[in-house]
């Protein structure tokens, strides 16, 4: 949408972008709005001034606010009116500055993820575009074709300096947006983006989401001659992290500047409109795809295009075909596909601990419960290293029955961490129970009576401590169903739920955690002699193989054909497969249309 009324463009030779790259606050527009108003101060304080200042996809609520968008959403006019008079209450000079803004907009009584383009200061202010999210994410953790609707076109607009595209997050990955922004005169995109962090493979040291979002937008940039402007939101949302990094690319892939990861920043850099002619007299790209993309179009239907039913003709019955076409290729089972970079993965964790139980819950406290075991002990450390030592309480929980060495590993671990800690004996309030009123309970009840008996009382701690309790749980024990439920899942913040478990072993040995901890045999020392892989069947590191590439789409067949055994890759496969109920809240009879976690949507820190 382009709005009417804009004042006569004329053009400068060099144009000052800064990108800000912050975090809002979650479902509080006047909040964020506050936050805008601090960096237009900081911006209006600069000998420089900006041209153009970009803010994040979704700038004034956050980004994950599932059916909160009706909530929130804003019609353009209404956003440019905010936005005005933030500018006008920073403190400075009231200088012409434009600015691109992402926001859930309210407009024909539809909701869209839109990001408007407006004029602030001077003559302002005003919108000139307000570009429509196109293509709307619906798979994985996103869900935004359930609550928004989707914009239909891509075009340039006339700016005071030139013309400029708004694509926001996916657009860009689409290279059809970028082509026809280029098409329609682009010198210019701006790019406004919410996308959580994936990937922490060893290399570059950024997630690898984020190394993915540098090499588009470079492409892009170089591909069509064409500034490329794209800013991040930061901070997380529902576990769900983003990690920032934006960055501006000029039209030959030169990188003008790069934000930090996970921090707020207010960059700014030059770029001199005259390099597009360079560049695009250089590598005249988008001259030969204007010359050649009508005739592409006119013959796309010709008889030489290619035809699945010819193509299917040619490959004969030996063609594969679905799940098997799939499972071609590298047959091996390197573990080193479970490698990760230790230190990008403990900064992730840190600031996710440091926001979720300081920020989103308002918690200055940790409560972990020490087993003695590596979970518990890398938790503690990564809680300790998010909140300070003194703001973490570990709880010895022994039963009766426990091993003494367990209680030992425990202490060893708080004296390295220096946490405060307490010894409480389940003993009593278990058999009080068991002895008395269930003589005949089995091992495996009497151990999720002494698992749920553990999560009592570290619950009832934080109460008296004004603390939050920290879950331990590995992907690995959670994806086979390794666990108590309504016990050790109990706790509302799990910082390991994502990491297999030899992916906990190899971060506690680069953390410096205890030997005599990391390297013993796994146990949830509920039975005497009892080990978790005896009791799976399958050891942690070929399990945790299974498993990788099992939600990695491989089948049970392609895991054998590759060398694990039979009966191993079936145990792990049974117990995913099987445990799905444990990973999910109880399941409720729907009788209307409101029912809660399936119409009634709201994410968990809205």
């Amino acid at each position: 949408m382009t709005v009417s009324g804009a004042r006569q463009t004329f053009l400068l030779m060099r144009l000052d972008i800064a990108i800000a790259q912050f975090m809002p606050a979650k479902g509080d527009p006047a909040t964020s709005l506050s936050q805008v108003t601090k960096v237009f101060g900081t911006l209006k304080e600069r000998d420089r001034s900006p041209d153009v200042v970009v803010f994040p996809e979704a700038a004034l609520t956050g980004y994950f606010l599932e059916g909160g968008v009706r909530d929130h959403a804003m019609e353009a006019e209404s956003v440019l009116e905010a936005l005005d008079k933030s500018y006008q209450d920073a403190p400075g000079p009231d200088r012409p500055l434009d600015v691109v803004l992402g926001f859930y907009e309210l407009a024909d009584h539809r909701i869209y993820n839109s990001a408007l383009y407006a004029e602030l200061g001077g003559d302002g202010p005003r919108i000139r575009h307000v570009h429509r999210k196109v293509f709307l994410p619906t798979y994985g953790v996103f869900q935004e074709e359930r609550f928004v609707e989707a914009g239909h076109s891509v075009h340039a607009f006339d700016t005071r300096w030139g013309r400029a595209a708004i694509l926001i997050c996916e657009d860009l990955f689409h290279s059809i947006s970028s082509t026809l922004a280029a098409l329609s005169g682009a010198q210019a995109i701006f790019v406004p983006s919410a996308s959580p962090a994936r990937g922490s493979e060893p290399g570059r040291g950024v997630p690898s989401s984020v190394d993915r979002w540098h090499r588009v937008s470079r492409g892009t940039a170089e591909e069509h001659g064409i500034a490329v402007a794209l800013c991040q939101l930061i901070g997380f949302e529902g576990g769900k992290g983003f990690a920032g990094g934006s960055v501006l690319f000029g039209p030959r892939g030169d990188l003008l500047y790069e934000a930090p990861l996970w921090d707020p920043a207010i960059g700014q850099a030059t770029l001199e409109l005259g390099s597009l002619t360079t560049a695009r007299t250089e590598s005249p790209l988008l001259a030969d795809l204007e010359r050649t993309l009508p005739r592409l179009l006119q013959n796309r239907e010709s008889d030489g295009a290619w035809q699945p039913e010819r193509a299917k003709d040619r490959a004969g019955d030996d063609a594969q075909t679905g799940d098997d076409a799939a499972q071609t290729g590298d047959w091996s089972l390197d573990a080193s596909v479970l490698d990760m970079n230790a230190d990008l993965v403990t900064e992730w964790l840190t600031r996710f601990l440091q926001e979720e139980v300081r920020t989103r819950r308002g918690f200055e406290k940790a409560i972990v419960g020490l087993s003695g075991g590596v979970d518990s002990a890398l938790t503690a450390a990564l809680c300790a290293r998010a909140l300070g030592p003194e703001n973490v309480f570990g709880f010895f929980l022994p039963y009766r029955t426990s091993s003494s060495e367990s209680l030992d590993h425990g202490r060893l671990v708080a004296e390295q961490l220096g946490i405060e800690t307490r010894l409480i004996d389940i003993s009593d309030s278990v058999d009080g129970y068991l002895t008395e009123g269930e003589p005949e309970a089995t091992d495996r009840r009497r151990g999720n009576v002494m698992a749920r008996m553990r999560m009592i009382v570290l619950f009832d701690q934080a109460a008296k401590l004004g603390g939050l309790p920290i879950g331990t749980g590995n992907k690995s024990e959670r994806l086979m169903g390794y666990f108590t439920w309504h016990a050790d899942d109990s706790p509302p913040i799990n910082p390991l739920g994502d990491l297999f478990k030899t992916q906990v072993w190899a971060l506690a040995r680069h953390l410096g955690l205890p030997s005599e901890v990391v390297d013993k045999p796994a146990t949830a020392d509920l039975i005497k002699g009892q080990t978790d892989e005896a009791d799976l069947g399958v050891s942690y590191p070929e399990a945790d193989l299974i498993l990788h590439h099992l939600l990695s789409g491989r089948s049970g067949a392609w895991l054998e054909q590759a060398g694990i055994e039979a009966s191993k890759v079936e145990t792990v496969r049974s117990r995913l497969e099987g445990t799905h109920w444990k990973r999910n809240l109880p399941t409720v009879a729907m009788l209307s249309g409101t029912a809660i976690g399936e119409w009634y949507l709201r994410p968990v820190d809205y």
